[in-house]
């Protein structure tokens, strides 16, 4: 703690310091050169007045000499301390992640601080660990990643803004007068916690393996896991439990119940308004995107451009393409594709990830359990943000 305090300290002396401090020397040291140059080119001695002028603009030289470096010494002793706690910090990590692998393998462990941190159901929550499963989930699921989160125990209730909804309005006044009273349209939603756990088994003959990265193994396993089962239940939801995107309410419906048209997904884009555009992305799956890759303009050019630049590859009408094998095809009734920007949906984490090693429970398979809690929820707080492509029931004379 000291240490950090220390590095605070001498953050205060930053580059552009030394560098104000460099050039006020020069333009000492330059008032210096000109009084001599003067003497020089009438060639006569200083008089008393430069002579004292010149004594004086040495001793300020001086000074700001003895200030560089002392400066430059305080830098160097805040460079040393921040590469000292980076290699603490680098140290405690490998620590957590040794005590972590020795842990499923079953090996004794010296209990040191900070390596692990028990529950009184046994549970093994290594900080480090967890940090890397929710960062992979966050790689892995961008809808995750671009809702709005809120990390909080307990219930939460949030504004919540309908597709129509109002805003608080301005109008002209007069002194003395009193104004008319306008509102924002919302309501509260809730967002509560469900439970949910993911659970992977590693095989004894692996963990037992010396060689084998362990950690990575389960960081990965989880996270695919958490991801697979998070990005399912945002955009499909589970009756009574999280809603996830079933509760956009914005929505254009195609005129067939199994393609697709440019006019369609121009009429979706235009369905969000201007100020939410920024952020937005289209989601659908990758059958979906295939089909809109082949449509073309009147020039026989293709709609949708290869974009290495986009954050998912591709883009459509300027916006980035992400597709998810957990979006629902161009099936009569089905929500095809998702537009708009994600931070409309907001996801509560009542529970971070924690992990959980079962030792014995799978010893008749020769394997090792290794589960992962969260608790968490998911709605729509902002219904102005996301618009759905809703296919057509059914194609004319009833074929579905």
């Amino acid at each position: 703690m000291r240490k950090k305090t220390v590095a605070r300290q001498y953050m205060q002396y930053r580059a552009e310091d030394l560098k104000s401090l460099t050039e006020q020397r020069a333009d000492l040291v330059q008032q210096m050169k000109d009084l001599t140059s003067t003497a020089e080119t009438e060639q006569r001695a200083f008089s008393q007045e430069e002579d004292q002028q010149f004594d004086d603009l040495d001793k300020q030289v001086k000074a700001l000499d003895s200030t560089i470096e002392k400066l430059e010494r305080a830098r160097d002793l805040k460079l040393n301390v921040i590469s000292t706690e980076k290699n603490e910090d680098l140290k405690q990590e490998e620590l957590e992640e040794r005590a972590f692998a020795a842990y499923i393998r079953g090996e004794a462990l010296e209990e040191r601080a900070g390596e692990m941190t028990k529950t009184d159901n046994g549970a093994v929550i290594p900080k480090t660990i967890a940090n890397r499963i929710i960062k992979k989930v966050e790689d892995i699921c961008p809808i995750y990643k671009m809702a709005t989160r809120y990390n909080v125990k307990g219930a939460l209730s949030i504004p919540y803004y309908a597709a129509d909804g109002n805003t608080i309005k301005m109008a002209y006044a007069e002194e003395f007068k009193s104004l008319t009273s306008t509102s924002g349209k919302f309501t509260n939603i809730e967002l509560t916690g469900y439970l949910a756990g993911a659970l992977s088994k590693v095989s004894k003959s692996l963990a037992n393996n010396s060689q084998f990265d362990i950690v990575s193994f389960v960081v990965n396993e989880m996270s695919e896991s958490i991801a697979r089962f998070l990005e399912a239940e945002l955009l499909h939801g589970t009756d009574a439990k999280v809603e996830g995107l079933k509760g956009v309410t914005l929505s254009v419906e195609t005129a067939a119940a199994s393609a697709v048209t440019m006019d369609e997904i121009i009429m979706l884009k235009d369905k969000v308004k201007d100020a939410f555009q920024a952020k937005a992305v289209f989601i659908m799956n990758s059958a979906t995107r295939t089909a809109l890759r082949l449509l073309k303009d009147g020039n026989d050019r293709y709609l949708m451009q290869d974009d290495i630049t986009s954050p998912f590859g591709t883009t459509l009408l300027g916006k980035p393409v992400y597709v998810s094998d957990q979006m629902d095809g161009m099936e009569a009734g089905k929500t095809a594709i998702y537009y708009g920007d994600l931070s409309g949906l907001a996801v509560k984490l009542s529970e971070d990830a924690s992990v959980q090693v079962l030792q014995e429970r799978y010893a008749d398979e020769h394997a090792i359990g290794v589960i992962a809690w969260m608790e968490f929820d998911a709605k729509v707080e902002n219904a102005q943000k996301i618009v759905k492509l809703v296919m057509k029931a059914s194609d004319q004379g009833g074929r579905t």
